[in-house]
């Protein structure tokens, strides 16, 4: 008999991938030669005060999915006049886009200013910096601006955060020009100077590549014996990788990833004969159960090296006798649930409708204490299992479910459950954790390791299934590798070499849950 799944290297594999590629496009909005509505001052666009010409920070990033065999380059820069007053020139909105890399480090970064230039007559500068990441077309685009510090030559600015994608795209030695200038009380700013670097200039940290001459080049082309206007420092820097791909790929190469699939069997789903039914068996499309079951199996399996999948079902009549079970194989096989890559599992889920009778209620702690016993056993961190749930509704053993979740969350394991159907799904909500982490009897969860999604915001009206499917399949998992480093890093678990099989430590408890 199998092992819960045994899994191999994935190191020419990209973890959460969709099946259908993507990438993110970063737009910016800027404008130019806005109409003045203001009568006494400049017109103070959304949320910059005084400016006509305003570059908004705010960036929109969204993801823009293609065809696997299509080559592309993304480049634009869109300008489009802004109407509204006839016979005015009301100015111009840019738009620019550029294709995001795949970066995924952050990094925490603090500045600090010696001598800048003193603006004001009667007082000091109120120095703010504002940073600009180069374009591939010879462009500056704004990524941040830093705090006023008021009267002050000497400002130490507070530590901010930001994406290196955001600073750089991810190429450390593309070039960040950092402006510095004195805010003015009537909420303009005089220029002060600038300076550039690079990320991996940057990364040197505190040396003495990161003190940088402020330069203002009106008055180093004015006066003969100009210096500088100032310098600005880099007090520390601290890079953090976010669902870092290399950190992945090195603990999945070395760890054995364990899927199980759970499906809702209750009859509150409907009568499968029915077209109405969630279960329904069409010959020209599938039905829920079904689009969802094979989106994140599809992902999943590439993480696997036999593709021997368990699968359950949970709500169900059995034959021959009609008792009620919350967790039998979907293969009729207790001794072995195990089906043989997602079709397998297709094809167990197809003839399971078949042989059993829907029923319910509908309990989780079953199936979710029938993967965490096998959970329980491995502590070294050479394996990781995945749940996946799908149902279509209210949970009558929620108490004993948030219980059962308090008690995995200790585990190497993670929770993903798709509901499908018109419900409201408060309860999966709640399970979910992102607002309110799940809590039983007193006890909180050690860690958040559930991800819900609703079907129904993936369905695509045109019938676009690949790419809804797609996008389902992402978010379902985006969370997966947060909590499986989280596991890892907080029981100190450093990589090793792949176990052996783990049939040998399988637990004796049976199968099936009955009433």
């Amino acid at each position: 008999m199998n092992s819960f799944v045994n899994m191999a290297s994935i190191a020419d594999f990209e973890p959460l991938a969709a099946a259908i590629p993507a990438t993110k496009v970063e737009i910016t909005v800027s404008c130019r030669n806005l109409l003045d509505r203001d009568t006494f001052s400049k017109s103070d666009p959304k949320v910059i005060d005084n400016t006509l010409n305003p570059d908004f920070v705010t960036k929109f990033i969204l993801d823009y999915f293609f065809e696997e065999r299509q080559n592309l380059r993304f480049d634009l820069r869109l300008e489009r006049p802004l109407t509204g007053i006839p016979g005015k020139n009301c100015g111009t909105i840019i738009i620019k886009a550029e294709e995001l890399g795949n970066c995924r480090e952050s990094v925490l970064m603090q500045f600090c200013g010696n001598k800048l230039d003193k603006k004001d007559f009667f007082g000091k500068s109120d120095p703010f910096l504002v940073f600009y990441r180069s374009n591939e077309d010879g462009t500056f685009t704004i990524c941040h601006k830093t705090e006023v510090v008021k009267n002050t030559l000497d400002p130490v600015w507070q530590a901010f955060k930001i994406p290196v994608r955001a600073l750089c795209n991810g190429d450390y030695d593309r070039e960040i020009k950092i402006e510095v200038y004195d805010w003015d009380r009537d909420g303009g700013h005089d220029y002060i100077g600038e300076f550039s670097t690079s990320y991996r200039e940057l990364s040197k940290g505190q040396s003495q590549f990161s003190v940088y001459e402020v330069l203002n080049p009106r008055k180093k082309k004015k006066k003969k014996k100009y210096q500088n206007s100032g310098t600005v420092s880099l007090r520390f820097m601290s890079s953090h990788v976010t669902n870092p791909l290399f950190l992945l790929l090195f603990f999945f190469s070395r760890t054995q990833i364990n899927f199980t699939v759970a499906i809702d069997f209750t009859a509150s789903n409907g009568n499968p004969s029915q077209p109405t039914s969630l279960h329904y068996l069409s010959p020209y499309q599938q039905n829920a159960y079904s689009m969802a079951l094979r989106a994140v199996g599809e992902i999943i399996q590439d993480y696997d090296s036999d593709k021997m999948f368990p699968a359950l079902g949970f709500g169900a009549k059995l034959p021959p006798d009609g008792r009620v079970s919350h967790e039998f194989a979907l293969n009729g096989n207790p001794d072995n649930p195990y089906c043989s890559g997602i079709e397998g599992v297709m094809e167990a889920y197809y003839q399971s409708l078949k042989s059993v009778r829907l029923y319910g209620p509908t309990y989780f702690s079953p199936v979710i204490n029938h993967v965490a016993r096998y959970a329980s056993l491995v502590k070294d961190g050479s394996e990781y299992f995945i749940l996946l749930i799908i149902s279509d509704g209210v949970i009558s053993d929620m108490a004993q479910t948030k219980e059962s979740i308090v008690n995995a969350s200790a585990l190497p394991m993670s929770i993903i459950i798709v509901g499908v159907g018109p419900a409201e799904f408060d309860e999966m909500i709640e399970l979910d954790g992102d607002e309110i982490r799940i809590s039983s009897r007193g006890r909180f969860a050690e860690r958040d390791i559930v991800q819900f999604v609703p079907f129904r915001d993936y369905i695509d009206r045109r019938g676009n299934h690949i790419l809804s499917m797609a996008r389902l399949a992402k978010d379902v998992l985006a969370e997966i590798p947060d909590q499986f480093l989280q596991y890892m890093r907080t029981r100190g678990i450093k990589p090793q070499c792949p176990p052996q099989s783990y049939s040998s430590k399988l637990p004796a408890a049976p199968l099936q849950t009955q009433i």
